[in-house]
């Protein structure tokens, strides 16, 4: 039977998933065979398994980290939210359907003997499984039925190591509080506790943690700083999203009120002289050198929301003047002409709306959602991003929607005269994609012009395209860029896993979380 170790925290957004890809990067270092495991997780960010299966974006990290393939069990619940109220249902990987918060609280017991499937399955392949928390523990209004804090420890019989974030103030007070609000049951399962995100000199703390050990009866498993590690982040209070200044590349991204998967972006963040700004208003947008419509949990609502603050006349616009546009998954469907959802299968309601305009092409919405891996290929482009013809690509799709040339010739009937080009602008496949288990070429999104959009996500990751796209669009502009990195997206990301790791050896006790997991530490 696999060990196991719990991370909890006193807040959403205390650093939880990324101490607990830390942990996993570090027993996989020290020889042993490691899964991450969420009960539940509520996000917009996903990921899709091998088999085709989708989970939060959080636990794949993990799973990377750890060095192991990411699998629908090591998140058995993830809840995405489709308004303020309701979420999509997916269990083990496949969706349920809608629920109303209230509907799910009083269903969600009924998933327990699934929740405990996926997590012994993991404990039969592995030696320690890293589970991770939601929220606090110490939600007093939710903790009947838990299943994803002490609910879920108490089930797997999990030690807890509990982390206050000491960046947002008052950590001492979090951390307390969190403990006396527990059951005595519940603060016996409590064997370290962490101090997060900390600036500074430690030794200042000293006082402080003495009094707080004294106070809980519980040893402080460490003083962890504020760790400069570029880690994705699946949550929409990431700080990312805050950035404001322009780089002498300037990517803006509409950051939707449903935004999904915006990691996408990740990957031009290492580039020297580009940013990516998150845009959610006219007055932040500008000029950019591209601007960028990503993933959405609700396409139709947000498309509606873009139209109602001036987003969406602000880009029909910026197009007009040759600025590119480029939509992925949520985004591509608002660049064409209609989104129909005749069935309501994206929010519970029928809908028929006009869309941008940008592409002539028609989403039509269905009940089954579209989840693959994709590789191949991007076809041969139009406009400024014509070098990145013929570039290998490799991602996956999560969508409800299927994507057609609106017009019955085809792309033939799509072709138009404009200003300053000899030929005819028509609308021609964005990429060619493997499909199905045949592995038949098929193409798959639509370019005219400067205006790009696919389902993939992941389409910038794979070696060559982001720095491409970085290049194309800095000659545009008469500039040059040092964009020649010097290591693949995946050499980097596991450098950063290291790095991460590495820092976490040094803040926390090691020696306690070993010895609370009954092992000896590395292994031999």
């Amino acid at each position: 039977m696999a060990k196991c170790i719990m991370i909890q925290g006193t807040m959403s957004n205390a650093g939880k998933s990324l101490l607990a890809a830390g942990l996993c990067r570090i027993f996989a270092q020290d020889g042993y065979r490691v899964a991450p495991f969420k009960s539940q997780n509520m996000a917009l960010n996903s990921y899709i398994t091998a088999d085709g299966l989708e989970m939060g974006r959080a636990q794949a990290v993990q799973a990377e980290a750890a060095g192991t393939e990411p699998r629908a069990d090591m998140n058995p619940i993830l809840l995405k939210p489709t308004t303020d109220i309701g979420s999509q249902v997916i269990v083990n990987g496949i969706s349920r359907g809608n629920m109303r918060a209230k509907d799910y609280f009083a269903y969600k017991k009924e998933l327990i003997p699934e929740i405990l499937a996926a997590y012994n399955r993991l404990c039969g392949d592995y030696d320690i499984i890293v589970i991770e928390g939601a929220g606090s523990p110490a939600e007093i209004n939710l903790k009947k039925d838990d299943i994803v804090n002490m609910g879920l420890a108490a089930m797997v019989n999990a030690p807890v190591l509990l982390a206050g974030d000491i960046d947002r103030g008052g950590v001492f007070a979090q951390l307390y509080g969190t403990v006396a609000l527990l059951e005595e049951s519940e603060r016996k399962r409590i064997c370290g506790l962490i101090v997060n995100k900390f600036r500074g000199d430690s030794s200042i703390l000293e006082p402080g943690i003495r009094q707080l050990e004294e106070l809980c009866g519980i040893p402080v498993a460490g003083v962890v700083p504020y760790m400069d590690v570029d880690i994705e982040d699946e949550d929409s209070l990431s700080e990312k999203l805050g950035q404001r200044e322009k780089g002498l590349v300037d990517l803006a991204v509409i950051r939707f009120p449903k935004i999904s998967n915006f990691t996408d972006l990740d990957v031009f963040v290492r580039i020297p002289g580009v940013t990516v700004r998150y845009v959610t208003k006219v007055s932040e947008l500008g000029t950019p050198d591209l601007v960028i419509l990503p993933g959405t949990k609700n396409t139709i609502s947000d498309l509606l929301w873009m139209r109602q603050n001036g987003l969406e006349g602000a880009i029909l616009k910026l197009a007009g003047r040759d600025v590119p546009v480029w939509g992925i998954c949520g985004g591509y469907q608002m660049m064409g002409e209609e989104v129909i959802d005749e069935e309501g299968a994206e929010s519970g309601e029928c809908r028929r709306i006009e869309t941008m305009g940008l592409l002539p092409l028609r989403t039509v919405f269905e009940k089954e959602k579209i989840r693959t891996r994709s590789e191949g290929s991007l076809a041969e482009l139009d406009g400024v991003f014509a070098p990145l013809s013929g570039k290998c690509i490799f991602g996956y799709e999560i969508h409800m929607g299927r994507t057609e040339i609106a017009c019955p010739e085809g792309p033939a009937g799509t072709a138009r005269l404009v200003p300053d080009r000899k030929e005819p602008e028509i609308c021609r496949p964005m990429c060619y994609l493997f499909k199905g288990d045949t592995k038949q070429v098929q193409p798959d999104g639509w370019n005219r012009g400067n205006c790009y959009g696919a389902y993939v996500h992941g389409i910038f990751d794979a070696p060559g395209v982001a720095d491409t796209l970085v290049n194309a669009l800095a000659e545009k502009k008469g500039i040059k860029l040092e964009t020649n990195l010097k290591e693949e997206y995946d050499a980097y990301r596991n450098r950063q896993y290291d790095k991460l790791a590495g820092e976490l050896r040094k803040a926390l006790n090691m020696e306690l979380i070993y010895k609370v997991l009954g092992l000896e530490g590395r292994k031999e």
